[in-house]
């Protein structure tokens, strides 16, 4: 599967579980580590943990393996890790500590409403 169908794949497990306030960064050729970072808030840390389990059930059933899921214990923020894409799953007052959309501000920051597949 190539990055931005599974980066789509992703936008849509999110939407399922009625992410709030969604964003997809483009990173590509600013980081080595991904290609699109996609962050979401949760309403609560057992919403914050159902997004993010919702992202690993739907990518294994397209037959990919995360690489690796972390903070999934305190539901504060948890990462999915699925090599060309990263998930960010946070409580808002976690994501507005750490602002990760302005630390990668100067790449292509998309609303998730631009990011779904046509």
């Amino acid at each position: 599967m190539k990055e931005e169908e599974l980066k789509d794949l992703v936008v849509n497990a999110l939407e399922d579980m009625k992410a709030v306030n969604p964003v997809v960064l483009d990173v590509r050729g600013k980081s080595s580590v991904t290609d699109f970072m996609v962050i979401v808030s949760g309403t609560s840390d057992r919403h914050v943990k159902a997004m993010a389990n919702n992202v690993v059930v739907e990518v294994k059933k397209a037959g990919i393996k995360p690489l690796g899921m972390e903070g999934d214990k305190t539901g504060e923020w948890v990462l999915v890790d699925l090599a060309d894409v990263i998930v960010h799953v946070m409580l808002p007052d976690v994501r507005d500590f750490y602002q990760l959309e302005k630390l990668w501000e100067a790449g292509s920051v998309e609303e998730l409403a631009e990011a779904r597949p046509q």
